[in-house]
């Protein structure tokens, strides 16, 4: 198959997508750059037109910088009766859909003129927008955008996709994502991949059936650390979700204030104080064990987390243990860190415009320097292990944006791992599961006002295949 053939049909794909998504556009304004994106916005523009529908299209750059295919389609639109405008043309106020063709998978750096003055212009213009491959000025690697970028209300991504168009800024910009393979999925089956995108289909393959005769011991004995004066819902929170994730028990040790009002709300929990006679009995019985919810950094704090370093049992560490973590680094195989941006900066001891800037390579910086599993956690949460495997999960909204969501992802990893996935799975499917779960309470009552313990009841849909 040539270029040029890949070419056709991603072009003829963006174009059955634009009318299927749109059906009522009649004026179609598309831009074209001087890269195989504009070659692209060639070919969907000639289907256009030979479906009677009105093309404007404007294209920047030198036609003797083209690539062979782009030029090739270019010739092919010219050649079917259509027009180039130049890139200073006067825009019509009749265009009801832009194609935004203009830059594709290779910029590194902001778009400058005269597409910048494009993008601001396709934003501007009210109509809706459809980015072929990527929206112009989204990195394709990092989901950075360091200068103008399209603002697509749908994304068409062809060959493979990308992991810029799954985190960074991305979700603010990409809008619906749409894959085609362009007949290349058996080719690809075949390549090594670098990250995987993971949604809630894919919980089948970590999660199955319960044995008919299994009991509590066979689920998971975990324990979760945390909870100072003030934070005891954090606590609580991590507790719950992990029995809502199937952990067969669940023991919280917390600041003695707490235990009334933790088993008043979910007596299925089991609470004591915590020192350091019942941390030691603890950590002995437990099979996983999740510290730093609600922790705190006092030498309270300070000193339970010495205590759990001392164990060779799969842990999971999150919020003040992470913040203690970055005054002492250590590098262990048997944890699970899951660190949001501004965590990450403290222990990468950056400040966190770096790690957004490339989430990708701040994620595997910290596999590198603190080993196991990292989650870092946002739009477009990345897990990472230290033998360089990775995963996206492209789950979760913005109404996760509320305190605690945190602390129940830590529950929900911890039971995982409990339930004998690898820390790696664990943190993988934890993500997804979280995140699917906020999509399903989003998709009933909206983002706005979403708190983390609205998730608890929606876990157990995820968890059970």
């Amino acid at each position: 198959m040539s270029l040029y053939q890949l070419m056709e049909r991603a072009g003829e794909a963006a174009f059955l997508l634009c009318r299927k998504c749109y059906p009522d556009a009649r004026h179609w304004l598309i831009l074209c750059g001087h890269g195989n994106n504009g070659g692209d916005g060639y070919v969907t523009a000639r289907y256009a037109r030979q479906q009677g529908i009105e093309v404007t299209l404007i294209s920047c750059g030198d036609v003797q910088t083209l690539p062979a295919e782009a030029r090739q389609a270019r010739d092919h639109w010219i050649n079917s009766g259509g027009a180039i405008l130049p890139d200073n043309a006067i825009w019509s106020k009749q265009y009801d859909l832009i194609i935004d063709g203009l830059l594709g998978t290779g910029i590194q750096s902001a778009p400058k003129a005269p597409y910048a003055a494009l993008i601001q212009a396709a934003n501007n213009y009210g109509a809706p927008i459809v980015a072929l491959d990527i929206p112009s000025g989204l990195n394709a690697n990092t989901g950075a955008a360091s200068g103008d970028v399209i603002h697509a209300d749908q994304t068409m991504t062809f060959v493979a996709l990308k992991s810029g168009l799954l985190t960074g800024i991305a979700r603010n910009v990409v809008g619906t994502l749409h894959y085609h393979s362009l007949g290349l999925s058996h080719w690809l089956a075949e390549q090594p991949a670098q990250i995987q995108r993971m949604t809630a289909a894919d919980l089948s393959q970590w999660i199955k059936p319960r044995r008919p005769c299994s009991h509590k011991g066979d689920q998971g004995k975990l324990l979760v650390v945390g909870g100072e004066i003030g934070t005891g819902g954090a606590i609580r929170m991590a507790g719950e979700a992990a029995l809502r994730t199937g952990s067969g028990l669940v023991r919280v040790l917390t600041r003695i204030e707490h235990i009334a009002p933790i088993l008043a709300a979910r007596p299925e929990l089991m609470v004591k104080p915590l020192n350091q006679e019942s941390l030691a009995s603890g950590i002995d019985w437990a099979d996983v064990i999740a510290i730093g919810p609600g922790l705190g950094q006092s030498e309270w704090a300070q000193q339970a987390l010495q205590q759990v370093m001392q164990s060779d049992k799969p842990m999971l560490w999150d919020a003040d243990a992470l913040n203690l973590l970055a005054i002492s680094p250590d590098k262990r195989q048997n944890r699970i860190i899951t660190p949001h941006s501004g965590e990450a900066a403290r222990l990468l001891q950056c400040d966190i415009q770096q790690i957004e800037s490339d989430r990708l390579h701040s994620v595997q910086q910290l596999a590198q320097r603190y080993g196991g599993v990292v989650v870092l956690k946002g739009a477009g949460t990345i897990i990472a292990a230290e033998d360089r495997r990775m995963a996206i999960a492209d789950v979760g909204n913005a109404g996760m944006a509320s305190g605690g969501m945190g602390d129940v992802l830590s529950g929900i990893i911890a039971s995982l791992a409990g339930q004998g996935l690898s820390l790696f799975d664990a943190a993988t499917a934890g993500c997804v599961v979280h995140g699917a779960a906020a999509d399903i309470v989003a998709a009933r009552q909206g983002e706005r006002g979403m708190i983390a313990t609205d998730l608890l009841p929606e876990i157990p849909k995820l968890v059970n295949p």
